[in-house]
């Protein structure tokens, strides 16, 4: 797919994921939306790329904001390129404490809407737009990478919230790319293993020393742009759809 005058959006972009995959959009041509509502990193993030992105203010669980979102990335150009990537909390407690106290069903909740119907609901609208697009000579109209963990097949303990919203990630997955299939758009899901972020509010030094022995190889922890540099291979490979693919190096989560 060929990105030269056209849009895309990213949520999360503000993250670490989602800066590193902004800036491989906006390097291969494309004009972008940084989704976050993150607004000094956003801000700072588009001021740095000019006129090629735009930060704009959004919530994944709302309809009117994500709706908004789409709206400016169509005012940039055709929108051809969706990646959902946007973190949230997630309280990594186990279902039952050492008190027999159960885990809130409420937070429970709360992490499936952000990490689960959140990712439908950017999937979902931001395909509905694609397929008001012309086609590609390619009869492409649009593509979407959602994004779940390798926790969606091997959850750790305290991980039931997360576990459950990545797995179900997973399994829209294939059947969102049959239904979007007879309007030309892909949909494709990455499963990272453990990749340095921000969010660890550690040095990569010190957090690739706790964690990166972990990984059978390369024995270190990912770096963003190795998702950021999938991502664009996914966009530009028309025959990649419907699938999940594990960036972990080889890691699977044990008890």
């Amino acid at each position: 797919m060929d990105l030269s005058g056209a849009s895309a959006i990213v949520t999360g972009g503000a993250g670490g994921f989602g800066e590193a995959t902004v800036r491989r959009l906006v390097a291969a041509g494309a004009r972008v939306v940084i989704a976050d509502l993150a607004e000094e990193k956003g801000k700072l993030l588009a001021d740095d790329l000019g006129e090629s992105a735009i930060f704009v203010s959004t919530d994944v669980t709302s309809d009117d904001s994500v709706d908004a979102a789409i709206r400016a990335a169509e005012d940039l150009g055709t929108l051809r390129v969706a990646v959902v990537v946007h973190g949230g909390p997630a309280a990594g407690k186990r279902i039952v404490n050492r008190e027999g106290k159960a885990y809130p069903a409420a937070t429970f909740a709360r992490t499936i809407d952000i990490f689960l119907t959140g990712t439908y609901r950017v999937l979902s609208k931001s395909a509905a737009a694609m397929s008001q697009n012309e086609p590609l000579d390619s009869g492409q109209r649009g593509v979407v990478i959602t994004t779940a963990s390798i926790a969606g097949y091997e959850g750790q303990v305290g991980q039931s919230d997360y576990s459950a919203a990545k797995g179900g990630v997973i399994g829209l997955n294939l059947t969102a790319a049959r239904d979007l299939a007879p309007v030309g758009v892909r949909v494709m899901c990455i499963a990272p293993g453990t990749f340095f972020t921000p969010a660890y509010g550690l040095a990569e030094e010190e957090a690739q020393a706790k964690w990166g022995p972990g990984v059978p190889n390369p024995k270190r922890m990912g770096h963003a742009d190795e998702y950021a540099s999938l991502a664009l291979q996914i966009v530009q490979n028309d025959y990649l759809n419907g699938e999940t693919i594990r960036i972990d190096g080889a890691q699977r989560f044990n008890i």
